[in-house]
């Protein structure tokens, strides 16, 4: 049976659109769904693991260590724990919330700006993989978010506090700022392979990086780095992001040959399934980009420009928003949906729902469903657009319409999800 995500909604679904909106969104996140997707991706089978086809001998190896970072992490290290059970030797792993696991040590960290409970946990993770063999087998799961809870060393952490807080006024994309962090940390950007080399490494991917740049998800621990200390000078020189202790990431071919990386989830998973979902409720699917990028009005000029009768446009990314003042609350979907207000994109047939996978858009709540009913509350209650707009305050506007999306952290996390319904 398919789990109900958003808690309120039948609160949301007062109209039919509404409903189908809602309920394309639902499928999105069952598809992404951590535990079942780790279930249904790996088994075993008389000593032999069998990851997305691909088998490994576990009587090979004396040891067997699972290591992990990011909002997918916790769930995805108990849902582990069923198939493998007493094979694993130990292993500890970093996410939003501390899960119950019997042989897996969960931490729970802080993102996006990572503390000291994150060295903790790096610590471990460092500690536990730098002493492997070349019979031990390491399996790292690597989930978005991750590049901030994964720290080690120490001045790590302090440098990601201090990058987060300048990029966030840049306008830069995650892929700039995650190609910096390789550079601080000795376990990112490669470095987790070479910590463990000789060790067999199987790399666990949940991938919220839009397209195909897995190797930028949690800033790629079992992944070789491209990018030098050069590329990342030139970086922070250019966006005057102040100044940084860099170290140089694996290049050596030897650190990756015994790594293989199994994708398990992604965004184009989701849409994929959003897309099938529209097709059952009898609506034309249009997968528009699973790499929005976009500045947030041209973003949005992206999707409602692909809008028909029977549609449902379907769209997923990070959309670039560039944050100039302080005190404001809510995140990138929370924004979008008051932008759409204020750009005059809705109308009488269409419903737009802009959503954080991860069910947390910087806030409790994981985005916003609007349509000409938030319009005419937004009216009635007299807020002024521009202002919120003006001090990126998006929240207090969908509280007071009624309009939020809230779902709770998810356990899974594939970037933003969006949807533009269109139904007469």
């Amino acid at each position: 049976m398919e789990k109900r995500w958003i808690k309120n909604f039948d609160e949301l679904a007062v109209t039919e659109n509404r409903r189908l909106a809602l309920e394309v969104a639902e499928a999105g996140l069952n598809a992404i769904n951590t535990e079942q997707v780790v279930l249904d991706s790996i088994k075993i089978d008389n000593n032999i693991l069998s990851i997305k086809g691909e088998k490994f001998d576990l009587s090979k190896f004396k040891k067997i260590k699972v290591v992990g970072f990011g909002k997918a992490s916790c769930e995805a290290a108990c849902a582990l724990e069923k198939i493998l059970g007493d094979k694993i030797t130990e292993g500890a792993v970093i996410g939003l919330k501390k899960i119950t696991c019997d042989y897996i040590e969960t931490f729970a960290g802080t993102h996006p700006r990572p503390s000291e409970v994150n060295i903790e946990a790096g610590k471990k993770i460092f500690d536990m993989v730098n002493n492997s063999k070349e019979d031990d087998l390491v399996i790292s799961i690597v989930s978005g978010g991750g590049s901030a809870l994964l720290c080690y060393p120490e001045n790590e952490c302090e440098q990601g506090r201090k990058l987060y807080d300048v990029f966030l006024k840049s306008g830069k994309t995650i892929t700039e700022m995650n190609m910096i962090r390789k550079h601080l940390s000795l376990l990112k950007g490669g470095g987790l392979a070479k910590v463990a080399y000789p060790a067999t490494v199987i790399g666990i991917i949940f991938s919220d990086v839009p397209g195909d740049r897995f190797q930028d998800v949690a800033s790629g621990p079992t992944y070789k780095d491209e990018t030098t200390t050069d590329d990342v000078k030139k970086v922070i020189k250019d966006s005057d992001l102040g100044n940084f202790e860099l170290i140089e990431t694996p290049k050596d071919d030897k650190y990756f040959e015994k790594v293989q990386n199994f994708i398990l989830v992604s965004n184009k998973i989701a849409v994929e399934a959003m897309a099938l979902k529209s097709k059952e409720l009898g609506l034309e699917p249009n997968i528009i980009s699973t790499d929005l990028y976009d500045e947030v009005d041209e973003s949005l000029k992206k999707i409602f420009s692909s809008q028909k009768d029977g549609t449902a446009i379907i769209a997923a990314g990070e959309p670039k928003l560039e944050v100039k003042t302080k005190g404001g609350s809510g995140g990138r979907n929370l924004y979008m949906a008051l932008k759409t207000l204020k750009m005059g994109l809705i109308d009488d047939n269409s419903v737009f729902l802009p959503l954080a996978s991860d069910g947390m858009d910087n806030s409790d709540s994981a985005g916003a469903i609007v349509d000409k009913n938030t319009i005419e509350k937004v009216e009635k209650l007299g807020l002024d657009l521009d202002d919120y707009i003006d001090r990126f305050d998006a929240y207090p506007i969908f509280q007071k319409s009624g309009d939020m999306i809230m779902t709770g952290p998810t356990g899974a996390n594939v970037s933003d999800l969006m949807i533009l319904l269109r139904r007469k």
